[in-house]
């Protein structure tokens, strides 16, 4: 198989993927190494395909629906970060990504696509593997996350139960 094939399996894989694929399973399954399959893949978004990475691996960037809104969170332990990310899947929300402000890049941003407590409890064991990764900690433990909820109504009640859980940031 050559590159360009290579790269319409890769294609092929992700748009039957109901969830994220880490580049080592990929190339596990086209026997090349992993970072082949970075390096492919690089080539795949260059060239304008709507692949986005997530910390449980690749996937399409999901389809818009629903509504999207942006609330800004503070919190200084994992159990606060925890609390924080529960509460916006047990409520119906998806946690999109995290952003912070930086004084050298500016906006950082980092997907998450958070769903549910499983992709939740991977990605604060993943945090407690890699602390000192955490945009979060750049900043205080200030950030924003986008989140994606069914409808208005849902995001309003994710940001009532994050004020009621404390995490909320609100300026003074």
């Amino acid at each position: 198989m050559n590159a360009v094939q290579r790269r319409e399996v890769i294609l092929e894989r992700l748009s039957n993927a109901d969830a994220p694929v880490s580049a080592s399973v990929m190339a596990a399954e086209l026997g090349v190494s992993r970072q082949i399959v970075v390096g492919d893949v690089a080539l795949l978004r260059a060239g304008g395909a709507a692949i986005e990475a997530t910390p449980r691996g690749y996937q399409f960037h999901p389809a818009p629906g629903g509504y999207t809104g942006i609330l800004a969170c503070v919190h200084s332990t994992e159990d606060e970060m925890r609390t924080e990310l529960y509460t916006v899947v047990d409520q119906g929300g998806i946690v999109v990504d995290v952003a912070v402000e930086n004084s050298l890049y500016g906006e950082l941003r980092g997907n998450l696509n958070l769903a549910s407590r499983y992709d939740v409890d991977n990605f604060i064991q993943q945090a407690a593997d890699t602390p000192e990764c955490l945009l979060s900690r750049m900043t205080g433990g200030v950030h924003l996350h986008t989140l994606r909820c069914p409808d208005e109504k849902t995001f309003h009640r994710i940001e009532a139960a994050l004020e009621n859980a404390g995490v909320l940031y609100k300026k003074e």
